[in-house]
């Protein structure tokens, strides 16, 4: 599942997001930088991801 969020991190970033912490503030300033562009986008997504397993592990 891990592996699937960070995939969909790369490709998509609001929807890793979106499937690691649901609707929240990371989520809407993902949705910002990935409208500003890709690649800001896709950092923030797995920056989210991996910090949130690490909470969690």
């Amino acid at each position: 599942m891990k592996l699937l969020r960070i995939v969909l991190g790369i490709l998509l970033p609001p929807v890793g997001v979106f499937m690691t912490t649901g609707i929240s503030s990371a989520f809407l300033i993902n949705i910002l930088l990935t409208l500003l562009g890709w690649l800001p986008g896709s950092i923030h997504a797995i920056w989210v991801i991996v910090k949130h397993e690490e909470r969690y592990a």
